[in-house]
């Protein structure tokens, strides 16, 4: 309260709130006119009653002379007295005896009213802290587990705002930050903490006053204070029934039908298809045309049933024992799996599509795949605010507090390259993990507290009480159409089974399911309360469960189907509708214009730093002599793409600039701030739009980001670039959950590109090189099946592998695969690994004669020199891949074995260049077979090729030459780096080390 007696002190010196505000012909009065305007500043006592005096003769002359505090003192003050009118009331009350009371009688008026303003900011703050969401009633809201004592639920905690139980039937002046009053702008201390307590401590939480924008935070308030606002009709009290009831009978039906099944239902929180249904309905209204989810396991084939309206028939025949993993590729679980599907949406009448993105066991791992496929959507249709493709993701408790995606995903979410303009995330919140208490599996109050990091609003709601669930759906339907951005819905629910139908969760939480058993259903409750309203019968309600019962029985068998991606690729077998890749290369003109582009700055005054204008005449020389070095063979590749309306996506950490400072496809003004130039996007009048864009310090995030752009359209080329190849790693979950297995386990094609800058340069294991092993593990390849070599057997052979595996050693190969991956009639995830050293090694440039009409990628790269040329005579083949080739070139020179050792390069990896390799070996029939790596024997390509050598030359070995096994991919130790590039390039040459040892 000291707080407030000096507030109210110093209101009571100030002259500016005191200062009646009047029209024309009224009185202004100024609480210093009876005070001296000297130096000295008279006493409260000495100037307080003559001016409470000139207030109420303001006030009787017009309330609207005197501070809305004052008017409602004086109405107090008058509805106070039941012997006398308000006139004499007053005029008594300033007079004699209560005159002598009035200063401190002021002083109160001013404290009340601050603390009822005070009151309403604390149930606005930590209202939620006290609402009633848990629907077992057994827990608290969150973590805290305290009740703030600022708080009003009894009438002792009056005190802590300095009122009394007596204050309670006073009015007061409402502040302009709350709506409770509706039309009012004074009411009594009581009607005030009960409206108050409907708002915010009901079934409904709401935490936004973290939020730094005003006008957002009224937008709130007014939707949760407005009294009356959360009020349904009876259709749509109907609808809702409706809806309810084929959520539950959806769940009951499978519970019976296939009891011994593992399908993690969604009893316990029923109202999710309801609350998605809304928030689709209220989004359809706005102008959304199509939306995209993502969401975990628990609930699944309720929403692919009930929201997306997968055909009952095709999720049925997934429990059919009989069903053969070829029917959907290699096959996943049920609840894993995706659907994509236009309908009309009943409550708009307009054309809505729903993808429901399919997603493994990695329960956050599909967020910013989703976020990527609906960014690309909005970038192909020209949604360039979110207008018409939105986004919902839908979370468990445990996952969204746990995940650190979650986090990546989130921060995503305002950048101007990959914000999709506002998600609405919806978060089942069972109030357990698996068998793990809230209290040991986070930190935080809430489960939804990482959302606050964006300044989204969160909406907390007890999950059994529909009609709640409904409206906070719709507000937050409209906060994202309003100001497109996230939102968060906690469905504060329970979990009627285990973490599926087959665990006992008694075990762990005995209390917790002993409530859970006694718990009436949603469904019955609710049918309940509309039966008793008089909104439906009950022969009504019993009409609408049997309706949905009978038409689940007959769905119950047809034929599964699974819709593929990228239809206009492939016939109605699945196979593609041609399978020959066309020429690479470019006609001359085109490569020369693209340099010369690439070799300037395209706007006017335009300022830039004076080490790249080295750069770009560096680059203007090479165009001048028809060379390209590696950043001009990829701009000349993606140039050359955006000539043919091909839009080219590149994104990762500073690949704007490049990491090794070679690319600079963006030029900042030195002059003016922000002010910037894409060359790129001024190569020609129509191109397509280039996008570059840096990313945050994020792997796993902006991979799954990218993957999901990818999806959306196979005429682009998505690029994502590793800050250092070995940082793939953080992202390894969505290599391994989307990329590896996208054809074959989800049916999906994708043409992502994923750039590993790699290589062994002597730096620490933590910048070192890409891993290639972790995705050669994973190839398709057949090392014990010599393949046939019939028709386009390159073609063939991308077409039947999972993925593509490239590591470049020109800058030529490295144009002419970037190019065939869009070029190819169908698409798979490229896997490049793009160098360091060689973005500036002299001997690592390629002419535009490797580049124009005609040329192509090169699978292996045969050797050029004296050994091609008498290939009986040659004793040794190196096969190698990648920078060390010019490390064993410049070593076969200086110890003159250019005659006795031919060295072979294999550019791509995978799939295995069988056919191409065994007319290589059988080239040098008389030469021994050495495989040269540079990384670590455990940890590049060795295992991999080994057995597939094997498989073309099955009599002969090839021997192993690079680094020994290590646990760590690098030394740190410059020396000891040069010591064993020395070790193995001397045994790579000596043409005797192998002599007499068996393989």
């Amino acid at each position: 309260m000291s707080q407030l007696r000096s507030l109210a002190g110093a209101l009571r010196s100030s002259s500016q709130w005191m200062r009646g505000q009047v029209g024309s012909g009224r009185r202004v009065f100024d609480p210093r006119r009876n005070c001296s305007s000297g130096a000295a500043e008279p006493s409260l006592a000495a100037c307080s009653s003559s001016y409470v005096v000139e207030m109420y003769y303001a006030w009787l002359e017009d309330h609207k002379n005197v501070h809305e505090s004052w008017d409602a003192y004086f109405r107090n003050a008058q509805a106070s007295s039941s012997e006398e009118t308000g006139e004499k009331h007053l005029s008594a009350l300033l007079q004699g005896r209560a005159m002598s009371q009035t200063p401190a009688m002021s002083e109160k008026v001013v404290e009340d009213h601050l603390a009822v303003h005070t009151l309403i900011r604390a149930y606005q703050v930590r209202g939620h802290h006290v609402a009633r969401l848990d629907p077992l009633g057994i827990l608290t809201a969150d973590l805290d587990s305290f009740v703030p004592s600022d708080l009003i639920t009894s009438i002792d905690k009056l005190g802590s705002y300095g009122l009394e139980e007596s204050d309670l039937d006073k009015s007061f002046q409402l502040p302009l930050t709350t709506f409770i009053g509706g039309n009012e702008s004074t009411l009594p201390l009581r009607e005030i903490i009960h409206r108050l307590e409907t708002s915010y401590c009901g079934h409904t939480g709401v935490e936004f006053m973290f939020i730094n924008n005003m006008e957002q935070c009224q937008w709130i308030r007014q939707k949760f204070e407005t009294p009356g606002i959360m009020m349904f009709s009876d259709r749509e009290k109907r609808t809702l029934l409706a809806r309810l009831v084929r959520s539950t009978r959806f769940e009951d039906f499978l519970a019976r039908k296939w009891s011994s099944e593992k399908r993690f239902g969604l009893e316990g929180c029923e109202v999710l298809i309801p609350a998605l249904k809304m928030i689709i309905d209220k989004s359809s209204e706005a102008g959304i045309e199509s939306v995209i989810m993502g969401m975990p396991h628990r609930g699944r084939l309720n929403v692919l049933a009930n929201v997306v309206r997968k055909d009952l028939d095709q999720i049925f025949c997934q429990f059919d024992p009989k069903l053969e993993a070829a029917d959907e590729g290699s096959g996943d679980v049920k609840y894993h799996l995706g659907m994509y599907h236009e309908r009309i949406n009943r409550e708009t009448d307009k054309n809505i599509t729903l993808s429901l993105m399919a997603n493994p066991s990695h329960l956050e791992a599909v967020d910013p795949v989703v976020q990527g496929k609906t960014k690309a959507e909005q970038f192909y249709g020209g949604d360039t605010e979110g207008r018409r493709v939105m986004s919902i993701l839908m979370h468990g408790d445990a996952a969204f507090a746990g995940q650190g995606v979650v986090y990546e995903t989130f921060h995503l979410s305002e950048l101007p390259s990959y914000t999709t303009h506002g998600t609405i995330h919806v978060v089942v919140n069972n109030q357990i993990g698996f068998t793990t208490d809230p209290r040991m599996a986070r930190s935080s109050p809430y489960p939804t507290d990482v959302a606050r990091v964006v300044n989204a609003p969160i909406f907390h709601v007890n999950a059994d009480d529909p009609e709640a669930v409904m409206y906070v759906c719709k507000v937050a339907a409209e906060w994202r159409n309003t100001f497109n951005k996230d939102v968060v819905i906690d469905l504060v629910c329970y979990r009627r089974f285990g973490h599926n139908e087959m665990d006992e969760p008694m075990f762990t939480q005995p209390l917790m399911y002993k409530q859970i058993r006694k718990q009436e259903h949603v469904l019955k409750k609710y049918a309940d309360k509309l039966i008793s309203e008089g909104v439906v019968t009950l022969q009504e309600f019993e009409v609408c469960v049997s309706l949905y019962g009978n038409l689940i029985t007959v769905s119950l068998c047809k034929h599964l189907f699974h819709s593929c991606c990228f239809p206009d690729f492939f016939k109605l077998d699945g196979e593609p509708k041609s399978m020959s890749c066309p020429s690479t290369g470019l006609n001359e003109e085109v490569l020369r214009h693209i340099g010369e582009v690439a070799s300037s700055v395209p706007l006017k005054d335009f300022a830039i730093h004076s080490g790249l204008s080295r750069i770009l005449r560096g680059r203007a020389d090479m165009v001048a002599k028809r060379t390209v070095d590696w950043a001009l063979a990829e701009y000349v590749a993606f140039g050359s793409l955006l000539k043919d309306g091909i839009h080219v996506r590149l994104s990762g950490q500073d690949v704007e600039r490049g990491t090794f400072s070679h690319r600079h496809h963006v030029l900042h003004d030195q002059e003016v701030d922000k002010r910037f130039c894409i060359p790129m996007n001024h190569l020609w009048p129509n191109q397509a739009l280039y996008t570059v864009c840096n990313s945050s310090l994020s792997e796993y995030g902006v991979l799954g980001f990218e993957l999901g752009f990818a999806m959306a359209s196979p005429n682009a080329l998505v690029c994502w670039e590793a800050q250092f190849g070995d940082f793939q790693n953080t992202a390894q979950c969505i290599i391994d959950q989307f990329i590896s297995a996208g054809q074959a386990k989800w049916v999906r094609h994708n043409g992502i590109v994923l750039l590993l800058p790699h290589g062994m340069e002597g730096m620490g294991p933590e910048h070192s090189s890409a891993r290639p092993e972790r995705f050669l593990q994973m190839s398709k390849d057949d090392p014990d099946r010599y393949p046939e070599f019939t028709g386009d057997f390159e073609v063939q052979q991308l077409y039947d592998c999972n993925w593509i595996v490239v590591n470049c050693s020109t800058p030529a190969n490295y144009f002419h695969v970037l190019r065939r991956q869009i070029l190819l009639p169908f698409r798979k995830p490229l896997i490049i690994f793009t160098p360091k050293s060689l973005l500036r090694l002299p001997e690592a440039r390629s002419s535009f004669d490797e580049m124009i009409t005609g040329t192509k990628f090169l699978r292996i790269i045969p050797d050029g020199g004296p050994a091609s040329n008498h290939p009986e005579k040659v004793k040794r083949v190196i096969f190698c891949t990648g920078k060390v080739y010019y490390e064993l070139a410049k070593e076969r020179k200086q110890l003159k074995l250019e005659e006795d050792v031919a060295i072979v390069r294999l550019e791509q990896i995978s799939p295995f260049p069988f056919d191409l390799i065994k007319a290589e070996v059988e080239k040098y029939s008389n030469a021994e077979l050495i495989w040269c790596q540079e990384e670590h024997k455990n940890m590049g390509y060795y295992d991999y090729i080994r057995p597939r050598f094997l498989t073309v030359r099955s009599k002969n070995p090839i021997w192993y030459v690079g680094r020994d096994p290590a646990a760590a991919p690098a030394t740190g130790n410059k020396f000891t780096h040069l010591a064993e590039l020395k070790r193995f390039l001397d045994t790579a040459f000596n043409l005797e080390a192998f002599k007499g040892r068996s393989y």
